[in-house]
């Protein structure tokens, strides 16, 4: 086959290879059904058959004139089936959290003009049909599972041939160049903006990312990122076009049994994700006793030391090959045995996390990128040589940076979005002079590693004229084994604050070693022992920043932050200005 010049291509290019080889997987009543390339070919085609029989498909070329279809799902093989099936026929996907809220929904899919919509299940049509009289042009909802208030997808499968053939002579029309999907972001900073990328943004970034994976055929993957999240669905497609199947978690709570059941050789996640892990990981270790728990922690303290492209001696390579052994295979066999790596992104992960999980033979490689750029900027390499701690990696192949004189990091390259949906205000102000601004602060080391210091948004000013960057105070904090989140505040003030939610798993049993009976969080905070701990810690913390970015005062809240409570966005990273808002008598008291 030709090189690929739309994301559906990805179905062709795996028929001429073998259409028996399994494509995607998923979960069904206790076992995984796998559907080969051959039976994804045939839904896709039967979909996309169905839509134009409904009446769905190209109109015109302009992003405006285009039927625009949605999708709110958790991550299951009908979800990257509808996204082929809509993209052939010339028509958009414009993907949706599930965890969005109604107002928000409603203003994603107006804004759109979204004709057609596809659920997951009851509640999320339930949802929908609450907010569907203020939809005038929402026509039709269908459901992946069988509901009875909207209608089954597959009831618009068809295999009438006209259909069929008018899906393959549309298919046939459609360019490199045309708009693909419109993906919202999660608006942190105000309504969401629909980000236009057309199938080159994106398959540019799947082909150029491609080199940097690691080697093998018929590899498997476990998919739990929320595929409407630009990382997790391009990467779905480096996955597709590279021949490795996609096993479907069932959900997040389901991660560690599927791990074991798929055995998968890589996977993506956020940071938080991966501190999730450590943090179930290193609790394990606490339970130890006697010469299981000192070598439990002998072998960590060598990891911690761990580093890559760098001879540490003789006597180190021993060591580590024995903790390997003894220690770290159990970390192993806990994801599942097969792993060859990790791809991390959506935020910064801490280096400590990625060294100890390197030096067990869990290489992560961070990456970096937004939704504007479909995602990637820059990724660490799976060969050793192409990865640096601290750093997201060289640039792909066909990506240009350049940093500018404030230190904003500035992308130029076929990944670059076709611009806001709507909003060419928005589209002229995110650019300078053919660059796309990112937003993020970072530098060039070697002039080859990319690394990022801070977002510019979030870099705050104290009232002594001082530049703050937050980021980096709170992922050395998250080091510390009894801070599960914290939040840096100090904008305009005298001085440095914090908002922290205690790791209350290690901080009970701290508080049962120390003989404090422990009733609820709130009571265990208000402990005079407790919040002696957490002044230590963060003295000790403070220590590694300079004056003007230490912690002169924190307050510990009771209760964990989530996407559920809102102050966290889907990609887990922080909402700050409503944790700014929803604890303001917190940070009151900070500052009084």
């Amino acid at each position: 086959m030709t090189e690929p010049t739309r994301l559906f291509d990805c179905i062709e290019c795996q028929l001429q290879k073998g259409p028996d080889y399994t494509m995607m997987a998923v979960k069904e009543n206790g076992s995984w059904k796998e559907y080969s390339v051959q039976e994804v070919a045939n839904i896709v085609n039967k979909l996309s058959a169905g839509l134009l029989k409904i009446g769905f498909g190209k109109k015109d070329n302009t992003p405006e004139g285009r039927d625009k279809i949605a999708v709110i799902s958790k991550n299951r093989p009908e979800w990257l089936m509808l996204d082929l099936a809509v993209q052939q026929i010339g028509a958009v996907l414009t993907p949706v959290y599930p965890t969005i809220n109604e107002l928000e929904l409603e203003f994603i899919l107006k804004d759109a003009a979204v004709e057609i919509i596809f659920v997951n299940d009851a509640a999320l049509a339930e949802k929908v049909n609450n907010i569907k009289a203020n939809l005038p042009g929402l026509q039709r909802i269908f459901s992946f599972e069988k509901t009875s208030n909207v209608k089954y997808w597959e009831e618009i499968l068809t295999a009438e041939e006209t259909y069929l053939q008018e899906v393959k002579s549309i298919s046939e029309k459609i360019k490199y160049e045309d708009l693909a999907t419109i993906i919202y972001t999660s608006g942190t900073t105000g309504k969401p903006k629909g980000v236009m990328l057309s199938h080159k943004n994106i398959l540019s970034n799947v082909l150029d990312s491609m080199p940097c994976f690691p080697p093998g055929d018929h590899l498997r993957a476990l998919s739990f990122l929320p595929l409407n999240h630009i990382f997790e669905r391009m990467v779905s497609y480096l996955y597709l076009f590279k021949g490795t199947s996609i096993f479907f978690a069932e959900s997040m709570e389901t991660i560690g049994d599927n791990l074991k059941e798929v055995t998968p050789n890589l996977f993506t996640t956020v940071p938080r994700l991966l501190e999730k892990v450590y943090e179930r990981i290193m609790q394990k270790g606490e339970e130890l006793s006697g010469i299981k728990r000192k070598l439990f922690f002998w072998a960590h303290s060598l990891a911690e030391k761990f580093e890559i492209n760098k001879n540490k001696g003789v006597i180190y390579k021993l060591q580590l090959s024995i903790a390997n052994k003894l220690i770290f295979s159990k970390w192993r066999e806990a994801l599942g045995n097969e792993l060859i790596c990790i791809v991390s992104g959506g935020a910064a992960c801490q280096v400590r996390l990625i060294r100890i999980f390197t030096a067990a033979k869990i290489p992560i490689m961070e990456g970096y990128g937004l939704t504007e750029t479909s995602p990637v900027i820059s990724v660490n390499r799976f060969q050793e040589e192409g990865r640096m701690f601290g750093t997201v990696g060289p640039l792909i192949k066909n990506v240009e940076v350049k940093i500018a004189v404030d230190g904003e990091i500035l992308c130029k390259g076929p990944n670059v979005m076709m611009g806001y949906y709507k909003r060419p205000d928005l589209t002229a102000e995110s650019m300078e002079d053919g660059w796309f601004k990112t937003g993020d602060i970072g530098m060039l080391i070697n002039n080859r590693f990319l690394k990022i210091t801070d977002r510019k948004k979030e870099m705050f000013k104290t009232s002594g004229g001082k530049y703050v960057a937050p980021v980096a105070i709170e992922l050395k904090m998250k080091e510390c084994p009894y801070v599960e989140n914290i939040m840096v505040t100090g904008e305009g003030e005298k001085y440095v604050g914090a908002l922290i939610i205690p790791a209350f798993n290690n901080l009970k049993e701290w508080a049962k070693n120390k003989n404090i009976t422990y009733t609820d969080n709130e009571k265990l905070l208000q402990n005079e022992q407790v919040k002696e701990l957490y002044k230590t810690e963060v003295e000790n913390y403070n220590r590694q920043f300079n004056h003007v970015e230490q912690i002169k005062k924190f307050e510990l809240l009771a209760h964990e932050w989530s996407v559920d409570t809102g102050e966290m966005t889907p990609k887990l990273s922080l909402k700050r200005k409503v944790i700014m808002e929803k604890y303001k008598e917190a940070i009151r008291r900070i500052y009084e």
